[in-house]
């Protein structure tokens, strides 16, 4: 038994250390290395801090990541709720459709918020045809990639909620019904407590997608800057390949942090 275990972990082991290990390994010593091939040195993280172009990219993508997780919690906990306590005709499409931009790549949710909200764009071209002055054309604006963030993180917060919602037991709601509780009080004080923990984790996942997402802000991201967006400029434009480097490293840290705790309140759900 031992010895079959070793041949199933070996090429797991070897192809975890190649693809992963390896590439974080240079990634994280680049990310240490001085302009001038110095010593190893914290000046690039330093610098995210102490320079206001590269501070004020930090605190936009920290904003940015927890408007758009705290808005897409309370929108897909709306619409979870009512999809686990109501049957009625056609649920399965309407599920679908919820669901359905999980299968769109960020580029396309991009097009798709310049279609509706850019400088000629079906809403401002139909404001300007009402009003004469065109209206609502931010899709290159902080709103915009919010709004195209909402898209993408709702259906995974749906996905998330959906569940523990469904499988919530009744009986516990039923009871403070009996004991005089009316429906709302009976929501706000045993079904919300209970179910809490998994919003807290779909949270933190919805954050660290959203710190993550490359291709929406590739496509909208043109008159502010964003870790990931400021990350490619560096790497690609400007070739300061250590900065870019811990760039990544601070992304990586906050993602792997965020689906880490997800992982530990699932996981404490489950016992």
């Amino acid at each position: 038994m031992a010895r079959h275990r070793i041949y199933f972990l070996t090429p797991i082991v070897i192809i975890f250390s190649f693809f992963f290990l390896y590439p974080l390994v240079i990634l994280v010593l680049a990310s240490l290395r001085s302009e001038d091939g110095g010593a190893l040195t914290l000046d690039n993280y330093a610098q995210m801090l102490a320079d206001p172009y590269y501070f004020k990219a930090l605190v936009n993508s920290l904003l940015l990541a927890l408007a758009a997780t705290v808005s897409s919690l309370i929108l897909a906990g709306v619409l979870a709720f009512f999809l686990a306590r109501n049957d009625f005709r056609g649920k399965t499409l309407y599920f679908t459709l919820l669901t359905f931009p999980m299968s769109l790549p960020g580029v396309v949710v991009g097009f798709m918020i310049i279609i509706l909200f850019g400088t000629t764009g079906v809403l401002p071209m139909l404001s300007k045809w009402l009003t004469g002055t065109p209206s609502m054309a931010f899709a290159y604006t902080i709103m915009g990639i919010f709004l195209a963030y909402l898209y993408f993180e709702i259906p995974r917060v749906i996905l998330s909620l959906y569940g523990a919602i469904q499988h919530f037991d009744r009986t516990l709601e039923e009871a403070a019904r009996t004991m005089g509780a009316s429906p709302w009080q009976a929501v706000r004080y045993v079904v919300l407590p209970t179910v809490f923990p998994i919003f807290i984790a779909s949270g933190a996942l919805a954050f660290s997608t959203s710190m993550s997402a490359f291709g929406t802000a590739f496509t909208l991201a043109n008159d502010f800057d964003i870790l990931p967006i400021l990350m490619y400029n560096e790497f690609t434009l400007s070739f300061k390949i250590e900065v870019a480097s811990a760039i990544a490293v601070v992304i990586g840290i906050i993602c792997v942090l965020m689906n880490v705790m997800n992982r530990i309140i699932l996981e404490r759900g489950m016992r």
